[in-house]
């Protein structure tokens, strides 16, 4: 695994300093420390670590609250750290996108196991976001190339066949893709509507 940025929101000294040496140890970065909520959203979206581990309880805002807050921005793979073990805590803090949770006192191992895991699971959620993202994309392309494709079939009396051939032909010759003719073609038969 290479080495992360991370970002320790801890309000414990003892647990603060014991988390940010087991950090070290592991061989990622600590940049930067905050001691309330608050400052750990302050600091994630200024210095955009590649994870945030955070306490639940702290000043000024929690540590679930802070991930909520942080995740509105830009998401950063996130893990609790908490004194004890509590479903409605986990709940709460997995609805919020925290990708693992941790009871103290955290050992280097659990850390490092709950470091891959959650980074893990971040690359896996990378890769859905932009298998959708595409999806997405390649349907809105599809509509725009099947109202091409109408428009040409009601202008020109084409068959559907003929359409798409003539939006090819057209996409070849001004070497476009061809959604980006079929938006310029619905652009320019909207001219004629009014």
């Amino acid at each position: 695994m290479s080495t992360l940025r991370v970002l320790i929101a801890e309000d414990e000294y003892l647990c603060l300093v014991g988390l940010q040496s087991n950090i070290e140890d592991l061989g990622h970065q600590v940049v930067g420390v905050a001691t309330d909520g608050l400052q750990a959203v302050e600091m994630a979206i200024e210095k955009k670590p590649d994870l945030v581990i955070t306490d639940i309880n702290m000043p000024s805002l929690d540590g679930i609250e802070a991930i909520k807050k942080i995740n509105e921005k830009l998401f950063i793979p996130s893990i609790i750290v908490s004194g004890y073990y509590d479903e409605n805590l986990i709940k709460r803090a997995t609805k919020e996108g925290v990708l693992y949770y941790i009871t103290k006192p955290v050992e280097m191992k659990d850390l490092e196991i709950a470091i891959n895991i959650a980074s893990a699971r971040f690359e896996e959620f990378k890769k859905l976001h932009h298998e959708l993202k595409d999806t997405k994309q390649a349907l809105e392309g599809r509509k725009h190339i099947e109202k091409a494709k109408g428009i040409l079939m009601d202008r020109m009396s084409l068959t559907e066949p003929e359409a798409m051939k003539r939006l090819q032909k057209i996409s070849r010759d001004k070497n476009q893709k061809l959604v980006n003719v079929a938006k310029d073609l619905i652009k320019a038969d909207s001219l004629f509507q009014n």
